[in-house]
């Protein structure tokens, strides 16, 4: 399995929520350790240094990020939010986020792991009270549970990500038209 952090979903929740793979079936974390966690933090474009964090690191952003799957998947479905998924919602928003500081090479933001947490719930926040919620599809592969924006004309976007979604369910599709084609050459 593929260990690099994928940024498809066209917002941070979304992709922060998405650390936890194929949670329909084979279910692969990404948070393994506080490495990996901060890995996200770096990768995403949230902070330009972290401090290292610790394993309660990990479990306050794998408990976040549940309760703002849930969240997702309680307005996408149009259901009322699950109470104690909004209770450690706003927690973890109230709490101190990243402050980017100017220097004299432009902006960098330094950050605690906690701090970055309390940043990726804010914007949990703007995304679910926001404009982008009718926009909210989860991908077409019934393997992948990632949710994304769809920005596409028509709305008619399918998968999360053409290179991690949209291609292998399209192989596969062709795959199963050539077994199923009748056999022209002895026709």
């Amino acid at each position: 399995m593929n260990l690099d952090h994928v940024f498809v979903c066209g917002h941070p929740a979304l992709d922060f929520a998405a650390t936890l793979r194929a949670r329909r079936s084979t279910r692969f974390e990404m948070f393994v350790t506080p490495d990996r966690l901060n890995a996200w933090y770096l990768e995403s474009g949230l902070v330009d240094t972290i401090t290292p964090g610790g394993e309660d690191d990990v479990r306050a952003a794998t408990t976040v990020r549940e309760a703002i799957y849930q969240l997702v998947t309680d307005r996408r479905l149009g259901e009322d939010f699950d109470r104690q998924a909004l209770a450690v919602l706003n927690a973890a928003a109230r709490k101190t986020p990243v402050t980017p500081q100017l220097t004299p090479t432009g902006r960098h933001t330094e950050a605690t792991p906690e701090q970055a947490l309390a940043t990726v719930a804010r914007q949990a926040v703007e995304l679910l009270s926001g404009p982008d919620v009718p926009l909210m599809k989860e991908c077409g592969n019934p393997e992948c549970t990632r949710v994304y924006i769809d920005r596409s004309r028509g709305m008619r976007r399918q998968w999360c990500g053409m290179e991690s979604c949209g291609n292998k369910i399209k192989a596969a599709a062709y795959r199963a038209r050539k077994k199923t084609a009748p056999d022209m050459a002895t026709g």
